[in-house]
């Protein structure tokens, strides 16, 4: 069934915002200082559960390819990501990871040809200091480890989407299937190294149990459903800059549920923050290209055209 832009935008952000919520998770109910172990449960059996109601494999080429988005999305982000919010104070992790949409960007014109606007660098760098508002606090001292883990897991984040980007999908498969592949190939990817790394399981209770469920089903397998759906039919530039929803999400539940305060800086940068990401949805101004036509005459309006609708039916194709 066809969607509407608005609607499918508002999908995909539910994504960065129930990820806003794995902080208070991780902090609140899940074991410490175990963040390999929580990358794997959190992955593998999303993962697995997404490939049995797909029922689809890759097959040829997409083997490689799953694996290598696997891995960046999933097998390497998912520790990065949790070892940086175990070892760093206040919410750094989050400002590193708001420069994602720059990261996109650089990116985007490397391995997709795109070229980035003024306005898009602008609303980036705001995105990335309102959340710096919203996040950041001067007490507490940087871990070198979790600074570089935070930048490393956002650059895997950033390259793994730039990469759905450019290679779509196989024919007649679908974004579950390929959330599934992706979630198992870095589910696996990870396993051993825990194994390997923190040891044996540590012991659950009731928390811990009802914690990792969450994270698998809602915060795993349905919000990475919503993204690469949305990956595949908005630009990376505009997913990207869904990202600081998670930061500012996170904001609002330490308020709600662990008695946080917000003072009037953080509430300004909320603003910000949310003002940058609806501005990162709105499409660019056509560039007039000027081109030589068949008669000798330059023409812009028409090439524009002409391409548009090219990009729809490949798109439409690829889908």
């Amino acid at each position: 069934m066809a969607m509407n832009r608005p609607t499918l935008i508002a999908l995909t952000a539910l994504a960065p915002v129930s990820w806003g919520s794995t902080y208070a998770v991780t902090t609140e109910l899940l074991p410490a200082d175990r963040p390999l172990f929580t990358a794997v449960m959190r992955a593998l059996p999303a993962g697995l559960l997404l490939l049995a109601l797909a029922r689809v494999l890759p097959r040829g080429i997409w083997w490689g390819k799953a694996a290598v988005l696997g891995a960046l999305n999933i097998g390497a982000f998912f520790p990065l990501l949790f070892l940086s919010a175990y070892r760093l104070p206040g919410g750094m992790a989050a400002v590193v990871g708001s420069v994602g949409p720059l990261f996109v960007a650089g990116l985007s014109v490397l391995l997709l040809g795109d070229r980035p606007t003024l306005r898009t660098l602008l609303t980036g760098v705001a995105a990335a200091l309102g959340v710096s508002l919203v996040v950041l606090k001067a007490a507490g001292a940087l871990d070198a480890v979790g600074v570089l883990a935070a930048l490393a897991s956002t650059a895997s984040m950033s390259t793994g989407t730039v990469l759905t980007k450019r290679w779509g999908r196989p024919d007649g498969v679908g974004p579950l299937a390929l959330t599934a592949w992706q979630l198992t190939a870095g589910g696996l990817l990870i396993a051993p190294l825990a194994l390997a790394v923190e040891g044996a399981p540590p012991a659950l209770d009731g928390r811990a149990v009802g914690g990792y469920l969450y994270l698998a089903l809602a915060n795993t397998a349905l919000a990475y459903w919503l993204w690469f759906r949305g990956i595949g039919r908005l630009s990376a530039t505009q997913v990207t800059f869904l990202g600081p929803l998670s930061p500012l999400t996170a904001a609002v539940i330490g308020w709600a549920a662990l008695g946080q305060e917000l003072t009037p800086v953080q509430l300004a940068g909320m603003g910000l923050a949310f003002g940058a990401t609806v501005l990162g949805q709105l499409r660019p101004r056509p560039v007039a290209v000027r081109t030589v036509s068949g008669s000798g005459s330059f023409s812009s309006a028409e090439e524009n055209a002409r391409k548009d609708s090219m990009d729809v039916t490949v798109s439409a194709l690829r889908r």
